[in-house]
């Protein structure tokens, strides 16, 4: 039986004493019902995970000694994820799918086409939401490596900001490329296989004309999914998994 694994942030991490706080210790002894002596595993979200034992409990509070700590190398390629933020609870499960496929960052993206509209306190609160998604994705999947999940952005202000030497935008028209294609192309001109790249996915309805011509404008390359138009939480799935793939 899988042991329940719980979080503890890289800048709290001591393997000499580990100590769960707040919402983990609530959910190790209230949801989770752990108790002294119980053997469970504890993970940083910088790789690093621990096998460790409850040693003393007390309220609002989790003491472990680490039995077995194991380091998880950090994925052989850092895959960005810029997503529109679609309607709905959509973009919860684009989080959850991105953190499983090893995404190492994700950008909400406000497209002028974004159904969703956010400012001020909103964008934290919303970001702040997200990211507690990505790191209970990692608890149930037993991914060690959390994603950084970004302010939301506008889409302009988002695509000059990116240095990744491999850009992706997924487009639907004639000029987008199979990402095979596309890599193929750079290969032949003597560039080295990318290390890092960035991937946008549109909202209902797509980027406007604009926001992709900004997009190419800033080396972004046109990514075709196929002949088939997919959701944009489809899309975000499909292409994390393409890129990741062909990058590893």
């Amino acid at each position: 039986m899988a042991k329940h694994r719980f979080y503890l942030p890289a800048e709290r991490w001591n393997p000499e004493s580990l100590v769960l706080e707040g919402e983990e210790a609530h959910h190790c002894l209230d949801v989770m019902r752990c108790r002294e002596g119980d053997c469970v595993v504890v993970f940083n979200g910088a790789g690093t995970e621990a096998e460790a034992e409850i040693t003393a409990t007390s309220r609002g509070s989790v003491t472990l000694s680490a039995r077995i700590v194991v380091t998880t190398p950090r994925p052989s390629a850092a895959i960005t994820l810029g997503q529109a933020v679609p309607k709905g609870k959509n973009m919860d499960l684009i989080i959850q799918k991105a953190t499983e496929l090893g995404a190492s960052r994700l950008v909400p993206l406000l497209s002028e086409r974004t159904v969703v509209q956010l400012d001020g306190e909103d964008l934290e609160k919303k970001r702040q939401k997200w990211q507690r998604l990505a790191i209970e994705a990692c608890k149930q999947c037993g991914q060690n490596w959390v994603p950084e999940v970004a302010v939301p952005a506008k889409v302009e202000t988002f695509v000059r900001r990116v240095e990744d030497p491999l850009r992706l935008i997924a487009a639907i028209g004639p000029g987008s490329r199979p990402l095979k294609t596309l890599l193929a192309v750079r290969i032949h001109a003597g560039e080295p296989r990318p290390t890092a790249a960035t991937v946008m996915i549109g909202p209902e309805g797509d980027f406007t004309p604009a926001e992709i011509s900004t997009a190419l404008s800033h080396g972004f390359l046109p990514l075709s999914l196929g002949p088939i138009i997919l959701r944009s939480e489809t899309a975000a799935i499909y292409a994390l998994s393409i890129t990741g793939h062909e990058l590893m």
